[in-house]
């Protein structure tokens, strides 16, 4: 726990260096910060729109948002947003946006050390499912539907890489068919075998892989 200052103000930050209360940044904030996280020569115009997207993301979603999501809101590869923030998505960009990722109950994997318990800023969203659990309208999903149902179905640990590229995968290929693939399909174009994906769902495909991504077979 401690303070950092710069031009004349001081934040409140926690031993790693994240603002404790999002409320308190300003671009001070993430102005003085910056040379502290090997960004020496100061903010560019990209690094703003990334710094912004995370802000306003959080604003809506009460939650520092993916790097995949950022990367593909961005039109950003993962190599360019390592340029962007050397010390990394977490410890850098959303740093500098004044947001912890601590705020969520899976998220306490992400740091060694103690965690700092944060009160959600925002009320739950409210989602409509069918009697098995499944989303009625997939317009209405976002990752904390993703995450909370995956709690809700006792999966081991927290969607990890693995699991996102699969939900999104599901998403974006029903987006363009209007038809979920079949297990074998997604497993083929995703590179992995039925046993993994069993690892990684434990309910099943379509009760598991599916229904997480919002989806109904």
């Amino acid at each position: 726990m401690g303070w950092f200052f710069y031009n004349d103000k001081k934040y409140n930050v926690d031993s790693k260096g994240f603002l404790k209360n999002p409320d308190d940044w300003d671009e001070d904030f993430a102005i003085g910060m910056a040379p502290n996280l090997k960004i020496p020569k100061g903010l560019t115009e990209k690094h703003w729109k990334v710094i912004y997207f995370i802000r306003n993301t959080f604003d809506i979603m009460n939650k520092c948002p993916l790097v995949y999501v950022a990367c593909k809101e961005n039109r950003l590869g993962l190599g360019n947003l390592k340029r962007l923030f050397p010390t990394g998505y977490l410890r850098g960009a959303c740093k500098l946006a004044g947001v912890t990722f601590r705020d969520v109950f899976i998220q306490k994997y992400w740091l060694e050390g103690n965690i700092d318990k944060i009160e959600f800023r925002y009320k739950n969203k409210v989602y409509k499912t069918d009697a098995h659990g499944f989303l009625l309208d997939h317009n209405d999903w976002d990752e904390n539907y993703a995450i909370n149902k995956a709690y809700e179905m006792k999966m081991p640990d927290y969607l990890t890489e693995k699991h996102w590229k699969i939900i999104y995968y599901l998403r974006e290929k029903n987006k363009k068919t209007d038809e979920i693939p079949t297990v074998y399909q997604t497993c083929e174009d995703n590179k992995i075998d039925l046993e993994e994906m069993e690892k990684l769902f434990p309910d099943g495909y379509h009760r598991g892989a599916v229904k997480i991504a919002g989806l109904r077979y």
